[in-house]
């Protein structure tokens, strides 16, 4: 049987087991070749499918998850933090992980730092041209101390190796974090933005589609030389009535307008106050810059409706229809269709 290769590095042993195709660390299944290059490669590609926020609470989330099960490891062999701050540096030494030291350690308030220099995260940060350093390191300890000491411990970086310091610092301390809340509150975030992309876009949508109404809604249609005729059309207020009324006003010198044919046929019969005002008001503006007002398509439900409120047309000329209107306009002019 072919003998195991093994070595130790530091008091920590490496093994492999070649026609298994196994890795071990301690005895433990472990992978190689996670060189630098291809560990950049790795975080471009979640940041490139995630976005960087995401990305990051990913590595942190995890690196997080990651400490903790060996902080819980610790807790079960009873190996205390003193123990752990003398084995924990060169375990992840040995692993490339950069040098680590563990240092002002109050067990009493549970509070603690730890000093990174060359590790791997900060590598592959430099190499993606970070300004900021990487996550999961940082919290990877927080999770390894949470599980240590069955208390909740969340972390600070105080400053970095990226930022032109020797090392990174980072305290750690009690704090009711939650992985699972900062999970649940980027999703939020991300779902608030969201909302207020799709605001932004309704609004866009909307504000087009009023201009659209605008245009189509009231149109100013000069059917012959002189004769203007403007349908009102559905249910008018406020706005939707002075901008009618402005935009007439503007047009009819432009059209050397006569006549302005005002045709009420596609009024709905709920006549609103806004309407009503809006024929009135029309009919003696335009009569104010010369241009006489014939008023058609008046049904007979809509003059019972006209009749009830305070208007008075009867200074305007009325037709039953669109084609009485026009001859009626033609006729003054000392014209008629043939």
């Amino acid at each position: 049987m072919e003998k195991k290769p093994n070595i130790n590095v530091g008091g920590l042993g490496f093994s492999w087991e070649l026609e298994e195709g196994r890795f071990l660390f301690e005895n433990e299944d472990a992978v190689l070749f996670w060189i630098s290059s291809a560990m950049k490669s790795f975080f471009d590609t979640i940041e490139e499918v995630s976005g960087e926020e995401a990305a990051n609470l990913v590595m942190e989330s995890t690196g997080f998850r990651q400490g903790s099960v060996v902080g819980e490891y610790f807790q079960r062999k009873e190996v205390g933090i003193d123990q752990v701050a003398e084995i924990l540096p060169n375990t992840y030494a040995s692993a490339g992980w950069g040098k680590a030291r563990i240092e002002n350690v109050n067990k009493e308030k549970l509070t603690l730092e730890v000093k990174l220099a060359n590790d791997w995260e900060h590598k592959i940060n430099k190499a993606q041209g970070k300004e900021k350093r990487g996550s999961f390191l940082p919290a990877h300890y927080a999770g390894i101390f949470t599980g240590l000491f069955g208390r909740s411990i969340w972390y600070e970086v105080q400053y970095s190796q990226l930022e032109g310091h020797d090392c990174t610092l980072i305290e750690y301390f009690p704090a009711e974090v939650d992985i699972e809340h900062n999970i649940h509150d980027l999703a939020r975030r991300k779902e608030a933005e969201q909302i207020v992309y799709l605001e932004g876009l309704v609004e866009d949508k909307t504000r087009d589609l009023k201009e659209l109404v605008k245009t189509l809604s009231s149109p100013i249609i000069p059917v012959l030389e002189g004769i203007v005729v403007v349908p009102l059309l559905g249910r008018y207020d406020e706005e939707r009535a002075d901008e009618l009324i402005t935009k007439t006003l503007t047009n009819l010198p432009e059209h050397k307008a006569t006549y302005l044919v005002l045709d009420l046929t596609g009024l709905d019969n709920d006549l609103t106050n806004y309407t009503a005002s809006l024929i009135e008001k029309m009919g003696t503006a335009a009569s104010l810059i010369g241009t006489k007002v014939i008023i058609v398509g008046i049904s007979a439900e809509l003059g019972r409706i006209i009749s009830q409120t305070e208007i008075d047309l009867s200074k305007f000329e009325c037709f039953q229809n669109l084609q009485h209107g026009i001859h009626y306009a033609l006729a003054q002019n000392g014209r008629r269709i043939v």
